[in-house]
């Protein structure tokens, strides 16, 4: 943002002059029409309109410390009953302002727990190419000037990044304090503001004014206005001046609705002011983009992209090259090939395994009858040469192998004379039971093996597609931590749920530093502290509201916390409040362990 230009002071004396105008002119001749019902009216209504500074409506914030049942009440529109709208925009900028300044004092925060080596390897490789060069330009001339460089250079690095942490933490401490200031005026009239909005308004806006011009001071009295209006880096620095209300209204006893307009006017460009101050202010101390922290690495890439670039047009059709179409080919049939082998046969298999299991089972009830016929004939065939070697009819519980011990030994018998037993003894039957019983182990052995092979066709399918379930595993994973992104407290990770915690412990903190410099006479440090807790409840309010709402919790959660944000409230009972907050809420639990 560039500094105030004249022709923009000039805009901001002509709406001052435009107010005080407006004001004489009710003085002298009475209370105006209805802002609705006549020309200034429209116009007035209009430059409202226009006045009001840029929304920053988030789904949900801490809400205002009204009565419980000024929430179902209907509110008569009129122009004091505005007041709502009021509180709730100064409310919703300070506490964006404030987010704003917290994210960029975290950073330099761990900027300055880092060690010499990491806050020199910041202040040259993270802050941009002109940084870099600038940098080791003066790191070369003080190493050639004075010799002993790192030790200047690392006090230059600690001086740099605390004068932010300085500058951030007072602008973070003035907003605090005048978010509390805010908070505990609208506590004091919460319930004259629920009750009779049009006559608490006027009484509400000159404190509101007042408290801006207590910000004024005390965000003028910054290390950065006190050197000629320039800061630190040698750029401009402007004051912050908020309008004030005339004299004349602040002591007055009554307010036209055109005053009451005026004055919330008044309200808004002041708060359009600070934004406009902040946005300039904080610029300079922000923290570096993520393109400048790691501009390097960006830049290496940029690199590495041409040169690949650069490699793929050389190999192209561009250049007469047919490489990348031979590549894409033979990629394609890899991929191909791989498709078939590991996912579409192994699945095909699996299919065919489930659904033809009775043809399976009808083929293997014909191979069970080959058998058992091959073991009838044999035993037909035992029994048969037995009876006949023995002289005698067996019994007809002798077992195969009793009968094949009988056949054995008349074989051993008729081999004692093979070629007059092969032509006229018993050696050739004797050949052919053992022939038959050979088959019949063949056959067993084989209806073995194929039930074998049979029960495991599954298992073989799923180990060939294993390395495609591996992969697919590995994409979904990669796609779910794409998407779920829980880093935030608003997230349903693990993650988030431990920013959650990490957010009660920081207002238990925060209650307990509040209360110490209460004990101790530190007003405005304690109002600071109490500011800045009302902070970490709005954040708590926002990541925990759609969690607890899920669970219907969210009633007793949110009563919770507005009970923790009341500044009445004894601070036994807020730590009480935050004990059962951690104990009893889903969404503030610990997470479950990792199996």
């Amino acid at each position: 943002m560039e500094a105030p230009t004249p022709e923009t002071e000039s805009k901001d004396l002509k709406a001052l002059a435009s107010f005080y105008s407006s004001y004489v002119w009710n003085r002298l001749f009475g209370s105006s029409p209805s802002p609705g019902s006549s020309f200034l009216g429209k116009i007035s209504r209009l430059y409202r309109q226009t006045a009001r500074p840029r929304s920053r409506r988030r789904t949900s914030r801490l809400p205002l410390p009204l009565p419980s049942n000024s929430a179902d009440c209907s509110v008569v529109l009129t122009e004091a009953s505005r007041v709502y709208d009021v509180l709730e925009d100064i409310m919703e900028h300070v506490l964006s302002y404030l987010h704003d300044i917290q994210k960029h004092l975290q950073f330099w925060q761990t900027r300055a727990e880092g060690s010499n080596g990491q806050k020199m390897f910041f202040m040259i490789f993270e802050r941009g190419p002109l940084a870099f060069v600038d940098e080791t330009v003066r790191l070369i001339q003080h190493s050639v000037t004075e010799g002993s460089s790192l030790q200047h250079f690392c006090h230059s690095a600690s001086a740099h990044i605390s004068e932010r942490i300085t500058i951030l933490t007072y602008l973070r401490c003035s907003l605090a304090s005048f978010l509390a200031e805010v908070y505990v005026e609208v506590d004091k009239r919460g319930e004259e503001l629920v009750k009779s909005p049009e006559k608490s308004l006027p009484s509400l806006l000159v404190v509101m004014d007042g408290l801006f011009s207590k910000l004024e001071e005390s965000i003028g009295s910054l290390p950065l206005h006190n050197q000629n209006n320039s800061s630190p880096d040698g750029s401009y620095s402007h004051r912050l001046a908020f309008y004030s209300l005339p004299t004349v209204i602040q002591e007055g006893s009554q307010w036209t609705d055109r005053e009451i307009g005026d004055a919330v006017n008044l309200v808004y460009q002041n708060i359009q002011k600070l934004e406009s101050y902040l946005s300039f202010e904080v610029a300079k101390y922000k923290m570096p983009r993520k393109v400048t922290q790691y501009w390097i690495s960006y830049t290496c890439g940029a690199v590495g992209f041409a040169a690949c670039s650069m490699w793929l047009v050389r190999h192209s059709s561009l250049m007469g090259s047919s490489d990348i179409n031979n590549w894409i080919r033979e990629a394609r049939d890899s991929t191909l090939s791989f498709f078939n082998d590991h996912v579409e046969q192994p699945l095909l298999s699996i299919r065919d395994e489930l659904f033809e299991t009775f043809r399976k089972r009808h083929e293997s009830a014909m191979e069970l009858e080959e058998v058992h016929l091959t073991a009838e004939s044999l035993h037909r065939m035992l029994q048969a040469f037995s009876e006949q070697a023995e002289g005698q009819k067996l019994p007809e519980d002798a077992s195969d192998q009793q009968m094949l011990e009988i056949v054995m030994a008349r074989y051993e018998k008729e081999l004692m004379h093979p070629v007059k037993n092969l032509l006229s003894g018993e050696l050739a039957r004797a050949l052919l039971i053992q022939v038959q019983k050979l088959k019949l182990d063949i056959e067993t052995a084989m209806l073995e093996l194929n039930q074998i092979l049979r029960a495991n066709e599954i298992n073989f399918a799923i180990l060939a597609a294993l390395p495609a379930f591996f992969l697919s595993l590995i994409l979904l994973m990669i796609m779910r931590a794409w998407l779920k992104q829980d880093t935030k407290a608003e997230g349903r990770g693990r993650v988030a749920r431990l920013q959650r915690r990490l957010l009660l412990v920081e207002i238990e903190k925060r209650i307990m530093q509040y209360q110490n410099f209460i004990n101790q006479g530190l007003e405005n440090d304690a109002r600071c502290m109490y500011g800045l807790m009302l902070y970490s409840l709005d954040r708590l309010y926002l990541a925990v509201e759609r969690h607890a709402r899920a669970t219907g919790e969210w009633p007793w959660l949110r009563q919770d916390i507005i009970d923790l944000a009341k500044p009445g409230l004894q601070t036994t009972y807020k730590f009480k409040v935050t004990s059962r907050m951690a104990r009893m809420y889903d969404c503030l639990l610990p997470s479950p362990k990792r199996q």
